[in-house]
C-alpha cells in the first residue's frame, strides 16, 4: 500500500528542489525529517511539509504505522513558468523565467524481515 502527497506550483526552481529531494529518497520518515531540518536550503521547509503530508495521508487514510514508513518515490517535475522581463541598456529587454515545481513524495510501509 502506498500513500502520496503532491505540492503543485511551488515557486522554487525544480533544479534547486531536486538537490534537496535527492537527499531523502529511500530514507525512513524520521531520518528524512532530521536531514531536512539540518539542510540550509530554501526548498527544505517545502519538501518537509510535503513529506509530513504524505505520512499523515498514510496514517489517516490507510492505517499504516508511521514508524515503519519509507520514502519509496520522491520526484520533482517542472510546473508552469512565469515569464517576466527586465529592462536592459539601450532600450532592450531581457527575459526572466520564474520557474515553478510540482513536488511528489510517495511513502509505503517497510517490509519486515
Amino acid at each position: 500500500m502506498q500513500a502520496k502527497a503532491v505540492a503543485r506550483t511551488v515557486r522554487i526552481a525544480p533544479r534547486k528542489v531536486r538537490l534537496v529531494v535527492d537527499l531523502i529518497r529511500g530514507k525512513q520518515i524520521g531520518e528524512a525529517v532530521a536531514i531536512l531540518n539540518h539542510t540550509p536550503r530554501s526548498a527544505s521547509p517545502v519538501v518537509e511539509k510535503v513529506l509530513k503530508s504524505a505520512a499523515a495521508n498514510a496514517e489517516h487514510n490507510y492505517d499504516m504505522d508511521i514508524n515503519n514508513l519509507v520514502i519509496t518515490e520522491a520526484y520533482v517535475n517542472e510546473g508552469p513558468t512565469l515569464k517576466r522581463f527586465r529592462p536592459r541598456a539601450m532600450g532592450r529587454a531581457s527575459a526572466i523565467n520564474k520557474r515553478t515545481s510540482h513536488i511528489t513524495i510517495v511513502v509505503s510501509e517497510k517490509k519486515e524481515g
